[in-house]
């Protein structure tokens, strides 16, 4: 086998093979032997040294197709004249105290980042700890203490990830698409350990998207208190239709027509869609229509949600500032009780709704994060190392993976 294989397939300078032997249909034993060139003193990298034998070391390379590979080095050991110590020479292609190569693994690395842990695992013949471990160590030098000196715009929301971790806390950079923090739980004490490290990074935080959450209003202008909190349409519109759902039930319980009932029964998702996306193969305009005629105060609530979209649309905040008092204006006197109390709730948030004029930031791009987040809980069937977890969330957005299928 040529120096030029060793070097550019494992990354091997200063030795050169001497046998190959073929062990099985699935693996190959390489073995190494150094060249003068090795013989330095690991310190002070001396030429001047007297030879005190070998130690064989057993390391794994990168795979040739669908071989695995076994190199086995003699690895010197010295007495240097200059500094006066006995070691094993410094191994340049393999970290101390590891059984593959510095070539292996970056491979597992890239690996990891395509597929799951256990299938980089099987794919190159080593256990599953063996592949997490190496990931750990990258995570951790990489990605362990996210800098958040740069930080202008971020997003707060939290994330429910099942029974064994339940919620988790996020904050996203909207500017490079990265977590910077993860939070266990979905308290407002969950974020306090963020706080203390963004007081120290010196960071100037101009506006936080969030939800509307008077918890997370509070704990925003009590730490950032030159900062816009902004609630985006994405919220505002998700509490819309909750309000709405919360209608619709109540209009089915106090039906007194089974015209009504049945009207009224399976347009529950006919009314959190846009009327643009009525599907009319289904008959779903037609089924809403009726709905809506036989029920004046769902009609009113649900032509009102189409109302209130228009407030993203508006020109300049002042016409934005105008078209919010109409339409809760509105809200109040149309009677409806549901309708009255979502009123309130957008009067009490009114500076931060407007706040998207001068900051037009949302918490879509954390949305989006939340379903890669459960996909990637998917894939690996569930996390139980909660540090090891947040490492991989700190390192998603430079990850690619799929559900195949």
């Amino acid at each position: 086998m040529s120096d030029w294989m060793l070097y550019h397939v494992w990354g091997i300078r200063g030795y050169r093979t001497t046998a190959i032997e073929k062990l099985n249909p699935q693996m190959t034993l390489v073995t190494l032997e150094p060249l003068p060139s090795v013989y330095r003193c690991p310190r002070c990298g001396s030429k001047d040294v007297i030879r005190k034998g070998t130690k064989l070391r057993l390391l794994r390379g990168t795979p040739v197709g669908r071989c695995r590979m076994l190199l086995e080095a003699a690895i010197p050991r010295v007495h240097c004249e200059r500094c006066g110590i006995t070691r094993q020479v410094r191994v340049p292609f393999a970290e101390e105290k590891h059984r593959h190569t510095r070539q292996f693994e970056r491979y597992a690395l890239e690996l990891a980042r395509i597929t799951t842990t256990q299938h980089a695992a099987e794919h190159l013949g080593v256990a599953w700890g063996t592949i997490r471990d190496i990931e750990v160590r990258h995570l951790n030098r990489k990605y362990r203490k996210p800098k958040l000196k740069h930080l202008r715009h971020i997003a707060i929301d939290e994330i429910y990830l099942g029974k064994r971790m339940k919620f988790v806390t996020l904050v996203l950079d909207l500017e490079s698409g990265a977590i910077v923090y993860v939070g266990h739980g979905k308290s407002v004490e969950s974020l306090n350990p963020f706080w203390k490290r963004l007081r120290g990074s010196g960071a100037r935080i101009e506006a936080v998207a969030a939800d509307m959450s008077h918890a997370y209003a509070l704990a925003v202008h009590q730490n950032l208190p030159d900062a816009a909190l902004v609630n985006d349409r994405f919220h505002v519109i998700k509490k819309y239709n909750e309000m709405l759902t919360e209608l619709r039930r109540e209009l089915h319980r106090e039906a007194t027509t089974k015209l009504q009932k049945k009207a009224l029964k399976g347009t529950r998702w006919l009314l959190l869609k846009r009327t643009d996306n009525l599907d009319d193969r289904r008959r779903e305009p037609q089924r809403l229509l009726q709905a809506l005629k036989l029920n004046e105060s769902l009609a009113t609530a649900y032509y009102m949600k189409d109302d209130l979209n228009q407030f993203w649309e508006q020109p300049t905040k002042l016409a934005a500032t105008w078209f919010l008092n109409s339409w809760i204006t509105d809200a109040q006197s149309s009677g409806i009780v549901l309708l009255m109390k979502f009123g309130k709730t957008l009067a009490a948030h009114r500076r931060s709704l407007l706040a998207w004029y001068d900051h037009p930031i949302s918490t879509g791009p954390l949305e989006g994060t939340n379903n890669k987040i459960k996909t990637l809980t998917r894939q690996a069937y569930g996390y139980r190392d909660f540090e090891f977890f947040r490492l991989k969330l700190f390192a998603l957005h430079n990850s690619r993976y799929a559900l195949l299928g």
